[in-house]
């Protein structure tokens, strides 16, 4: 049975960072898995015919991706994507990691000023402002909708290690076989 980490949050909260720091701790357990950003799972420009929000996309190449790991005999998967954590998407990653599979969800948050300063310091480019604004539409959104289950994490004044160890002890990953 796969299990899965999905860490989701608004831009700027450090879901990369942090989905790449649980792969560190897990490398030095010596634990196997796979990382994948959602982000790029759906990055194709115009949208498919038929499939304007890419969702239809981006679970073909969930399902393709994973599938190659599987076969590998990867059965552990830390998914980073702002809105993963959300109820609605757990069919995706039944369809595509296989039914029964066990998620832990994260969503990571913080403060605006944390958000923008984080943003600010990232994009260079002509997004800036509108990549603030949907962060700041999205951590409300986020916050509303995530379920009772979902582990929130503040990562507010907080290393990116302390913050992934907090991840991994949620996963149990490092304690079973």
């Amino acid at each position: 049975m796969a299990e899965l980490l999905l860490i989701g949050g608004r831009a700027g909260v450090g879901k990369t960072s942090v989905g790449w720091e649980v792969s560190a701790l897990l490398r030095a357990a010596g634990v196997g898995h796979a990382v994948m950003d959602g982000d790029f799972m759906g990055q194709v420009h115009p949208a498919p015919e038929g499939d304007p929000s890419r969702s239809r996309i981006t679970e073909l190449n969930l399902a393709a991706v994973w599938a190659n790991y599987a076969r590998a005999g990867c059965r552990r998967l830390i998914y980073t994507n702002t809105v993963s954590v959300l109820p609605e998407s757990a069919g995706i990653f039944e369809r595509a990691l296989g039914p029964g599979v066990r998620i832990v969800r994260v969503l990571l948050t913080a403060t605006d000023a944390t958000a923008e300063a984080r943003l600010t310091g990232r994009e260079r480019g002509s997004e800036l402002a509108r990549e603030l604004a949907n962060s700041a539409r999205k951590a409300r959104m986020l916050d509303d909708r995530a379920t009772a289950d979902t582990l929130r994490v503040v990562t507010d004044n907080r290393s990116v290690p302390d913050i992934a160890t907090e991840l991994v002890t949620a996963t149990g990953w490092t304690t079973r076989t």
